[in-house]
């Protein structure tokens, strides 16, 4: 599983939000994505890494711009997490 965190410069309301997150889910097979305008920030978590070539123009044709990319594998700490 992979985090992928993105900025994105233009989000200005949630219907911002809720575009660049669909333009997400309808281009990759993601388990979740999350949005938000005020930090400027989108949260993508995925079982294969999408590469920045791949998620650019996607996020382009919302007209904002994505600014960083940063992509981590993410492990779920739940309530029964082990250390």
């Amino acid at each position: 599983m992979y985090q992928i965190t993105l900025n994105i410069d233009g989000m200005m309301c949630a219907m911002c939000e809720s575009h660049v997150n669909d333009a997400v889910r309808n281009a990759f097979p993601v388990k979740k994505v999350t949005s938000s305008h005020s930090r400027g920030e989108t949260v993508i978590l995925s079982e294969t890494a999408i590469p920045e070539a791949e998620l650019r123009p996607v996020i382009a044709k919302t007209g904002y711009e994505l600014t960083s990319y940063v992509c981590a594998p993410y492990e779920k700490k739940g309530l029964f997490h082990r250390h």
